[in-house]
């Protein structure tokens, strides 16, 4: 079971209590770049309020939920790869890959990705 308030490393990264690259944050999300990437541009946009899934959403999150994309739509774009193309990828609990529990968006892109291949 999942503690659905419990801090998590991205809420320290959002207090700017660990020092990483913040690109954007505004009071809904804050975006950073993947300390680990897997592409030349890798991107999480997480949201400043602990939503541990994509199953704990509510409607009153649903304005947190479009800035995600929007966000990263805007970060696409001053990245020059809005044209060429990128992916947004949600895991959602330990069998879709989730490994933080903190609702984030991986905006992926900067070269060829391919097609989406689940072995």
């Amino acid at each position: 079971m999942i503690n659905k308030t419990e801090e998590t490393i991205f809420s320290k990264i959002i207090r700017k209590e660990i020092p990483v690259n913040i690109i954007y944050q505004d009071k809904l999300v804050t975006a950073f770049y993947d300390k680990y990437p897997k592409t030349p541009v890798h991107v999480l946009i997480v949201t400043n309020k602990i939503i541990p899934t994509i199953n704990d959403i509510t409607t009153d999150d649903e304005i947190i939920i479009g800035r995600l994309f929007t966000v990263a739509k805007n970060i696409a774009q001053s990245h020059g790869i809005s044209e060429s193309g990128y992916r947004l990828i949600i895991n959602c609990n330990s069998h879709g890959g989730q490994e933080i529990f903190h609702l984030h968006v991986h905006l992926l892109g900067g070269r060829s990705l391919g097609p989406l291949v689940v072995s």
